[in-house]
């Protein structure tokens, strides 16, 4: 069939030869939902002989463009799991290209062609997730859970070996962790993991996801309702609403949510602090948190045309009360293993939180050009009073009080604009553009009682970056460049004083380049990216927290940056994936114990401090081969350290290394019954200067079932089944070290979602001033 096609545009070109001339052949490509098709290959090729002429890959958009040089040129149009085309390159604008699965249909039964369920692809690792049992994970939270290399765990996303990354959905900035909360994994088409960003992101960016959902059908007005209850300590109960309404160009959505829960954290933790003497802290904490939250969301899109749309989104979030009880604290200090003090501690703290934010985008394409700009607001306060009322009772000595009353007060402000310009350029895709970003955040701390010093606290910073990135197909080869500048100005003040020490300037140059080169069937990516991570402004403030009366917690507003350089290689055959990452840090920040003041050293000071240059190695082999009704996931996982940690018999390497293994199986019941059960244990090894001291393992099981052709979906799910993820863990910081371990507790809850002409908005703002909010 392809060699028919082939001949056939052969023979139309040829005839038409004479009526052409030199000439740029664009268009977009999109699949079989409708959605762009990225990263797929575009090559020119002469006639009569198909001679490789030159090549591009599609942008994020789906959208490519060619310069031809004669007449006698034919386009030829492919991508991993779809059927290969050709085009003629007349007319020069080859419209939106549709590209459709690489199947055969013998009898009722359909075979795929080899199209992997985790691929190498542009700059990312891509997850399939429509059509495949990852559908029925539940939340966003669930499914991401469920993709190599990334852990969600209540809400925390790590991907391994770069810790918190960006999460986009739908190209737009992802700003508070409970949005995968409330989107359904059934929502969900694909899922993108970029382990090593290019320039486009901010340096500070470590890892990226990228979320894709399924285009909606049909218009008008459709909603879906979710209503989960669940009982770990105590019971917890959320309810969300989404409804969104479409007509023509015009899409409207919003969002209502809210939570109430419960939970407690229960720890054993040991201090020991080498002095002329013995100092040691044997303490058993149990926190009760009663927490209640509200959300609200309204965005406006207007579409005019394939190539143009607009919009604005508005996110408002609210906690009325995070009320934190600590009841109780039970303390006995043991000086050279002599009784020296036992304390009894409680105390509350209630945050209350407000956040607001705003977006408006335009996206669009003019000529050969790609526009995609945003402008962004934030805005949130933050107030946190707290009091602890300490016992405590000297050996041999009586009874005596102590209250401690502090209050803390945060407010932020933001103002972002990124612009972005995409073009056609030398048979490739040229992008550049630039970043502005405004903030504003002032920190006020007191305490009534005069133990420690009252602090206010400002820190103004001005952020400007520009980059620069080209990417081209070389033959199979597909390669990418590009090159980051950031400056960046922070002023600092207290009480009002500006403050020249604390004060910094930073100009930075970050390169970025990617490789990717199948081999047969093997897809392959050599990656590497200079970054930065820059400390957030918790790191940065001046003010000492109490905890008790032998330990306090602080920043550290002289913190530099740290330097990062990422090598990474990512490989992927069929049903196998392989990553591995290679990172050097300098300037490493790490938060320490260390003595409060000469004048009493058995005080400590949790804080954080530059140290030394770390280089670690992260490695992750998956497995997801499928059996019959049995879908398992092999997931190994290896951190390797090079890290020097000083104790208190000197600098020792902290170079063991930590396993992780990771088994989920999904099982197809009759009935149409989901079942899951996943299993995980982690090894003892060395994490910066961190000692982990135990196995730990964890066992989670799932039963889905879905009614009223999909309308009705019920999920029954319960986390760490037999209490057994307890990690035990020692901080080392020279003559002191912190001993800390967890008690587990297993979770128990279901979620029940109604869905009605259920439609995804079309929102495409991607936001702007992103690593700023992160580090707010």
């Amino acid at each position: 069939m392809h060699t028919i096609g082939k001949a056939l545009l052969l023979l139309c070109s040829l005839t038409s030869a004479g009526e052409i001339a030199a000439q740029t052949v664009s268009g977009k490509l999109i699949d079989e939902n409708k959605q762009p098709l990225p990263y797929a290959n575009v090559v020119l090729l002469s006639l009569p002989d198909s001679t490789f002429v030159t090549g591009t890959v599609t942008a994020e958009d789906g959208t490519f463009s060619l310069n031809t040089t004669t007449p006698n040129q034919l386009v030829r149009i492919s991508s991993i799991g779809y059927n290969t085309i050709y085009k003629p390159v007349q007319p020069a604008n080859l419209g939106v290209i549709q590209l459709t699965s690489d199947t055969q249909q013998l009898g009722e039964v359909v075979v795929k062609a080899d199209l992997p369920k985790i691929r190498v692809k542009g700059d990312a690792m891509v997850t399939t997730v429509a059509g495949s049992i990852l559908e029925n994970a539940g939340t966003g939270n669930d499914l991401l859970n469920k993709i190599p290399g990334v852990s969600a765990n209540e809400g925390d996303i790590k991907v391994f070996g770069a810790g918190t990354p960006e999460i986009y959905i739908n190209g737009r900035k992802v700003r508070d962790k409970s949005e995968l909360d409330q989107l359904a994994s059934d929502n969900i088409k694909s899922v993108e993991v970029v382990n090593n960003p290019g320039s486009r992101y901010d340096a500070t960016v470590n890892a990226v996801i990228r979320i894709q959902t399924k285009k909606p059908q049909g218009e008008g007005f459709g909603f879906n309702n979710r209503f989960y209850t669940g009982y770990g300590y105590g019971w917890n109960v959320l309810d969300q609403y989404n409804f969104n309404y479409r007509k023509g160009g015009f899409d409207l959505s919003g969002m209502l949510y809210g939570k109430k829960g419960y939970t407690e954290d229960r720890k054993t933790i040991t201090q020991k602090t080498l002095l002329d003497k013995t100092w040691i802290q044997d303490s058993y904490l149990c926190t009760q948190y009663d927490m209640k939250d509200v959300s609200a969301m309204l965005s406006l899109n207007y579409q005019f045309n394939e190539n143009h749309s607009l919009g604005a989104r508005y996110d408002y979030d609210r906690t009325p009360e995070r009320h934190e009880t600590v009841d109780p604290m039970n303390t006995l200090v043991y000086q050279d293993n002599a009784l020296y003090e036992e304390s009894h501690t409680t105390g509350w703290r209630n945050t209350q939180e407000t956040r607001h934010t705003l977006n408006a985008y335009y996206n669009g394409r003019v000529g050969d050009w790609n526009i995609d700009f945003n402008a962004d607001g934030f805005w949130s306060d933050t107030k946190n009073p707290q009091e602890m009322l300490e016992q405590f009772t000297p050996a041999g000595g009586s009874l005596e009080k102590q209250t401690v009353t502090t209050k803390n007060l945060t407010d932020n402000t933001l103002y972002a604009t990124k612009l972005v310009f995409g073009h056609p350029l030398w048979g490739g895709n040229l992008s550049f553009g630039g970043e502005y970003t405004y903030t504003n955040r002032d920190n006020s701390y007191m305490n009534v009682e005069g133990i420690l010093d009252n602090n206010n606290s400002s820190i103004k910073e001005n952020s400007t970056s520009a980059f620069l990135e080209y990417a081209r197909s070389f033959g199979k080869l597909q390669a990418q460049l590009g090159v980051r500048y950031e400056h960046l100005s922070s002023d600092y003040y207290e009480d009002g004083k500006y403050m020249d020490e604390q004060s910094r300037t930073y100009d930075n140059v970050f390169p970025s380049i990617s490789l990717n080169l199948p081999i047969g069937k093997v897809q392959t990516q050599l990656t590497y990216t200079g970054s930065i991570y820059r400390p957030s402004y918790w790191m940065l403030r001046s003010d000492i927290m109490y905890g008790n009366r032998y330990t306090y917690e602080g920043g550290n507003p002289l913190l530099r940056p740290s330097l990062i350089n990422r090598l990474t290689l990512n490989v992927s055959y069929k049903w196998i994936y392989l990553n591995s990452r290679y990172i050097h840090g300098e300037d490493a920040i790490t938060q320490l114990s260390r003595a409060y003041s000469e004048d009493d050293p058995t005080v400590s000071l949790y804080s954080f401090y530059n140290m030394y240059n770390s280089d670690k190695l992260y490695t992750t082999l998956t497995l997801s081969p499928t059996i019959g009704l049995w879908s398992p996931q092999f997931n190994f996982l290896l951190l390797q350290q090079w890290y020097k940690v000083e104790t208190s018999n000197g600098t020792e390497n902290f170079n063991n290394p930590i396993l992780n293994f990771a088994w989920n199986n999904n099982f197809k019941l009759p009935l149409g019954i989901s079942l899951d059960v996943d299993l995980g244990f982690d090894t003892p090894g060395d994490n910066e200067n961190t000692k982990v001291e135990e196995w730990c393992w964890f066992a989670n099981i799932s039963l889905y079932k879905s009614f009223f052709k999909d309308r009705l979906s019920v999920q029954l799910k319960a986390y760490d089944l037999f209490n057994s993820y307890q990690a035990k863990s020692t901080i080392y910081s020279g003559n002191r070290l912190m001993t800390g371990k967890m008690e587990a507790r297993r979770n128990i809850g279901i979620t029940l979602r109604y869905k009605f002409n259920a439609t995804k908005s079309k929102y495409k703002g991607t936001g702007a001033g992103d690593s700023q909010k992160n580090r707010m």
